[in-house]
């Protein structure tokens, strides 16, 4: 007890030295060793016993993350180091692997400087080894390599020190490579090299390591390492060139500290001023300056409520303060101000800028929230996610009287996690729970059984389509009930590089309409399309290339409302439309505003852009999945059948001594019970991992039974519909 209060005096006294602390994050590949390697840095910091640390992952301390044993959610832990002689605050974030949980890893990227990539020696780079980094890249957080489980390659594969060597320059380089591509004009600076000491080789679980710093200080290198793995002295090399002090030693050599970062940081994650007062307060990270308090996270704690974890860039927060949540356009009191210690949270009476919080009383902020105490401060970007919900299934609660406290639950759970979306069906009144894939409902249903308490019943797991079109439509008329106002639609296929550009991006409608003009033009619009944009939804643009129509910019938001809805279901099957251009040719509109009033335009608006997308070839398309399987080369004609028996394709293997690593892509649908089946087709010997890989057509001979397949689950009429449906 008294060893806990040291640290958490020494934690406080290190809080107002940014230039002493390091906010970082741990990424990788599942099962790589990331939540092992967090508690050999907790065990060294003298936070948990070093007997345990590696089987005790501490930070794994959901019941269900100890049972399924894969990181959930992230966990946020301070720490202090001594480098040198000087001590340094190290607020540390274990993000999860699994593809499902991405959206974790997106979101404590905000709150991080650097991160530590962690790769395992035997697989190497994986696709969630890239998916992680291309997360912390895109939010400039500067990377350092950890090479993990570097014993097997000495006692499992047996290499000699000149092919072990070989094999981590490999790790390197490939990682590198990835940094090269995307994010060249940091490259020559975050470029990973063993002689400065930015990558470290070791193996969290027997908790040694070694990096070129580390050696002259130690004098143990590969050719010591691999004397003492092999003749069993893990216990002794540990001792000598422990894991966490090489570890944290290039943590704070090589990541930045929050005065260095900010300044790089805020011009990508803020599109402000810079020179004005909050602006100039960011990039200083200073504690007198307006509060600039990002939320990342947001955690449900059965004694305080709801916790809102995230990075304070400037100015200084203490509890009974009011701040003002932007997003939410509303103001909350703080109640109380702490640091997480892993699952214990520990109050504290301030904490200044640089440092990632943990606020109670911020009762609307959600995950992505800008919370300040200055009138009219411009909100940080939005945290984009890379994948989007693609896997859903129908909830209710098992017991009809539980129905309202299902409902707060949802919200509750929603807010928790925004990858995460609940809807309500309006035609069957369910509640329906859309996720990442399979595992990340099965892991939120649980959480309601679990630590809600409330029993629910579901449905099995559904796929979500996205409507689509491949033709032209030609010139649709869409008539208002009261036939005074008239909307002329063509809807087309809108390029995949424009919805790219606006996921990643590259452009926004916030963006100067010039430079936002010049992009698109250069994506595939036509000048008079760019100049017209007028929304971007979901994957679709609404673009209006009419000339001098009067009244239109009053009925613009209407005719986008209507827009907006024939998005969120089109009219196939009710399901979301992607990759959808709609252009607004022609329009009359009433002069007087009574008779152009919502429920005039916005029907008209959406009938004939459903009719419009029946006349331009529809079709469904479907989330797609890439699997990576590694087997023994005995088993491949198993796997091969399994991913074939499920409308897969195998796009390329790879053989390593007698494993053979297969790349392959399959249809969301079809892998529903996937896990089981590959285990009892390979006896158990498969490693596999998935990524979600993007959308693509259903087969035209499948179309119609998809359609109808939907439609009877929605409880809609059994015909595939057509454009005079619409048309009144």
């Amino acid at each position: 007890m008294a060893r806990a209060k040291k640290m958490i005096d020494k934690i406080q006294e290190l809080m107002y030295k940014p230039e002493k602390i390091r906010n970082m994050g741990i990424v990788a590949h599942i099962d790589h060793g990331k939540t092992t390697l967090s508690d050999n840095l907790l065990a060294g910091a003298g936070m948990i016993s070093e007997e345990l640390a590696g089987r005790q992952l501490y930070l794994d301390f959901d019941e269900q993350e100890q049972e399924r044993g894969i990181t959930i959610n992230a966990a946020n832990v301070s720490m202090v180091h001594n480098y040198k002689g000087e001590e340094y605050l190290i607020n540390l974030i274990d993000t999860p692997g699994h593809v499902d949980f991405g959206g974790d890893v997106t979101r404590a990227m905000r709150a991080v400087d650097g991160a530590i990539v962690v790769v395992d020696a035997v697989e190497g780079v994986m696709p969630q080894t890239e998916t992680v980094l291309r997360q912390a890249l895109r939010e400039n957080v500067k990377p350092v390599l950890f090479v993990n489980k570097v014993d097997r390659l000495i006692k499992e594969l047996e290499l000699s020190p000149e092919e072990m060597q070989k094999r981590l320059i490999d790790v390197i380089n490939e990682v590198n490579k990835l940094i090269k591509a995307m994010k060249p004009e940091r490259y020559d600076e975050w470029r990973l090299d063993v002689t400065k000491g930015s990558v470290a080789f070791g193996s969290a679980l027997y908790k040694w390591a070694v990096s070129v710093p580390a050696m002259k200080e130690t004098g143990i290198g590969f050719k010591e390492v691999t004397e003492y793995i092999k003749e069993g002295k893990v216990n002794e090399l540990s001792k000598k060139s422990p894991l966490h002090t090489v570890v944290l030693d290039m943590v704070v050599r090589h990541l930045p500290n929050p005065l260095q970062a900010q300044k790089d940081r805020i011009k990508v994650i803020w599109k402000g001023d810079i020179e004005s007062e909050e602006g100039k307060a960011m990039i200083k990270c200073d504690p007198k300056g307006p509060v600039a308090l990002m939320i990342t996270k947001i955690i449900a704690d059965p004694h305080a409520g709801e916790i809102a974890v995230g990075r304070l860039f400037s100015g200084t927060i203490k509890s009974g303060m009011e701040l003002f949540v932007v997003d939410r356009k509303a103001k909350n009191r703080i109640q109380n101000v702490g640091l997480f210690m892993g699952p214990k949270r520990v109050d504290v009476p301030e904490i200044p800028a640089g440092n990632i919080v943990a606020v109670v009383g911020l009762k609307d902020a959600v995950a992505g929230s800008t919370c300040t105490n200055k009138e009219g401060f411009i909100p940080f970007e939005s945290i984009k996610h890379v994948s989007e919900p693609v896997v859903t299934m129908a909830i209710e609660a098992k017991n009809p009287r539980d129905l309202p406290k299902l409902i707060e639950v949802l919200r509750a759970i929603a807010k928790e996690d925004p990858t995460l979306q609940v809807t309500l069906n309006e035609e069957t009144g369910e509640h329906l729970l859309s996720g990442m894939g399979e595992l990340h409902l099965e892991v939120t249903v649980e959480k309601i059984r679990r630590d809600k308490n409330l029993e629910v019943v579901t449905s099995p797991p559904i796929v979500v389509f996205r409507e689509t079109v491949t033709a032209t439509s030609p010139t649709v008329e869409g008539k208002s009930p009261n036939k005074h106002n008239r909307f002329y639609i063509v809807v087309e296929p809108l390029p995949p590089e424009i919805i790219q550009a606006f996921k990643e991006g590259k452009v926004d409608m916030k963006m100067d309409k010039k430079e936002r003009r010049r992009i698109l033009e250069e994506l595939g619009l036509t000048k008079e399309e760019a100049a017209g944009i007028q929304e971007y939804y979901e994957g679709n643009i609404f673009t209006d290339v009419t000339k001098g129509i009067q009244y239109l910019n009053e009925t613009m938001e209407l005719i986008l409302e209507g827009f907006r809805e024939a998005m969120r279901a089109g009219p196939l099957a009710r399901e979301p439309v992607m990759g959808v251009k709609v252009k607004l040719v022609d329009c009359k509109l009433h002069e007087d505003a009574v008779h152009r009033g919502p429920a005039q335009v916005i029907p008209a608006v959406r009938s004939a852009i459903f009719a419009a997308i029946l006349q331009a070839q529809p079709t469904l398309l479907e989330p797609y999945q890439k699997v990576f399987i590694s087997v023994p080369q005995d088993m491949l004609g198993s796997v091969s059948r399994e991913i074939q028996g499920r409308r897969g394709q195998i796009m390329e293997m790879k053989t390593e001594g007698d494993m053979v690593t297969v790349v392959a892509k399959a249809p969301v649908k079809e892998m529903f019970g996937f896990a089981g089946d590959i285990r009892s087709a390979t006896a158990g010997k498969a490693i596999w991992s998935t990524e979600l890989s993007g959308f693509e057509e259903v087969p035209q001979g499948m179309v119609e039974s998809f359609v109808m397949e939907v439609r009877k689950r929605k409880g809609l009429k059994l015909e595939i519909p057509k454009p005079e449906d619409f048309l009144s």
